[in-house]
């Protein structure tokens, strides 16, 4: 991984050990992938395959025991803590199946809430945010608590918010869990339709396979390991409907 790549995240052999009674536990076991900007990835496996602990460290929340992890060609494994804060708060955006809002303000001042933090809410700042939830579907909602907003529509303020500075990659941890169908397929197809047209890398860990039809590859883990990739329409589709069937 070295010179200018084309990639917006870039990992190899990533390994995360856990030490326990019965013996070291390979959570993440010798990973290696690569988004390209304006890619949306889905990262599928069963309950214990890896794919949270991956998601975690690829968020810069957890450090790899080894490996190395290119967020525009800067190493996130080699980062102390201050450098990794800056760098999630300027690169990386959340949506998560809890989906985190600040219930105290509204949609717009959660949206706003990640400018501020860092130091970027100024006039065109509060318009993009204002812009951002209307694209969402969300103009008639600006004001709202998210107590009075469905599921559905806290789940598209929090990918308002995920999105709102501009970041690098974008990383979604099971955003649908918590949704009925109808609503998820709605959030996701609206997530995978600003991740393309904003030219963002992104991940979402998801255990619903249905939800891989608005993705561009899926990526499988097992007992920590990248055990197979899908990749093109003909193969992911054909993943969706042998789930569907």
């Amino acid at each position: 991984m070295t010179g200018t790549s084309s990639f917006a995240l870039e990992t190899e052999a990533v390994v995360k050990l856990y030490p326990s009674e019965a013996g070291t536990i390979h959570a993440v076991d010798d990973v290696s992938l690569q988004v390209k900007p304006g890619e949306f990835v889905a990262l599928v496996g069963p309950s214990g395959s890896g794919k949270t602990t991956m998601l975690s460290i690829l968020a810069a929340l957890l450090q790899p025991t080894s490996g190395k992890i290119l967020l525009d060609g800067q190493d996130l494994a080699g980062m102390d803590d201050k450098d990794r804060v800056f760098l999630r708060r300027e690169k990386i955006g959340f949506t998560f199946q809890a989906n985190n809002l600040v219930p105290y303000l509204s949609a717009v001042e959660n949206v706003e809430l990640m400018l501020r933090l860092n130091n970027r809410l100024d006039k065109a700042g509060k318009m993009r945010a204002r812009e951002l939830l209307a694209r969402l579907g969300l103009a008639e909602r600006l004001n709202n608590l998210p107590g009075q907003m469905s599921g559905g529509q806290q789940q598209r303020v929090a990918i308002a918010r995920a999105l709102i500075h501009n970041p690098s990659l974008v990383l979604a941890d099971e955003p649908t869990a918590s949704l009925d169908t109808e609503r998820a397929f709605q959030v996701v197809e609206t997530f995978a339709g600003l991740i393309h047209e904003q030219n963002r890398a992104g991940i979402m860990v998801t255990h619903d396979l249905r939800m891989c039809e608005f993705v561009d590859r899926v990526l499988q883990m097992q007992d920590g390991k990248l055990v197979r990739t899908y990749t093109g329409r003909k193969e992911v589709m054909g993943l969706v409907k042998g789930k569907r069937n």
